[in-house]
Order: structure tokens, then sequence, then C-alpha cells
């Protein structure tokens, strides 16, 4: 009887996850020092067989009129790797926080 119990739950938690997080890797609170009141969704992407990494980042309630435009970026994961194939975080970084700059900005008012 646990067994089923628990395979009906994780159907369950599965469903919620594929149906509402997506691509979802964090979920936040609003940035500290902002004015908007939702928080904020980052999602990544890497098809299989790809080197086009996208991160995307988004408000967690886009129909808040807080909310700004998602932005997102796709670049090739290889400008992240030495040749030897390790990790230059310090460079991956840099792109994120611009893409947090980005999302940041405050929107252009149409006149």
């Amino acid at each position: 009887m646990q067994k089923h119990v628990y395979v009906v739950f994780n159907g369950i938690l599965q469903f919620i996850v594929y149906t509402k997080e997506k691509n979802a890797i964090l979920f936040t609170y609003p940035p500290a020092g902002s004015f908007t009141s939702t928080g904020l969704v980052i999602s990544s992407k890497l098809p299989r067989f790809s080197d086009l990494y996208t991160l995307t980042i988004s408000s967690s309630d886009p129909k808040s009129i807080s909310a700004n435009e998602p932005v997102q970026f796709t670049k090739s994961v290889t400008r992240w790797f030495t040749k030897d194939g390790i990790l230059v975080e310090g460079l991956f970084w840099k792109d994120v926080e611009a893409l947090i700059d980005d999302y940041a900005r405050e929107p252009k008012k149409s006149k």
C-alpha cells in the first residue's frame, strides 16, 4: 500500500514540476532595494547535442504591473571553458551579471 501512495504522490509532484516550473532552476524574492513586488524566475536550457546554452530571467508574476520584460541570452558553452575542459567561472558570471543588469534596467516609457 505504501508503494502505491508513493507512486501517486510522485506522479502529482512530477505533474506540478512539468506544468508550473518548466525549465526553472531558481525562484527568488523581489531583489533588494527594488521597487517591484514580484520575485524572479531563473530558467536555463541546454538542448541535447547542442553547445548553445540559454539563460532566462523573468518575473515570477508576469501579469504584475511591476514586472519587467523577460531577458535572455543564448551562447555557446565553449566560451566559458578552457581547452582542458575547466570552467572559467568568472567569464560565466560576467555574462550572468550583464543579464541581471539588463533585467533591472528601467523599461523605456513610450511617449
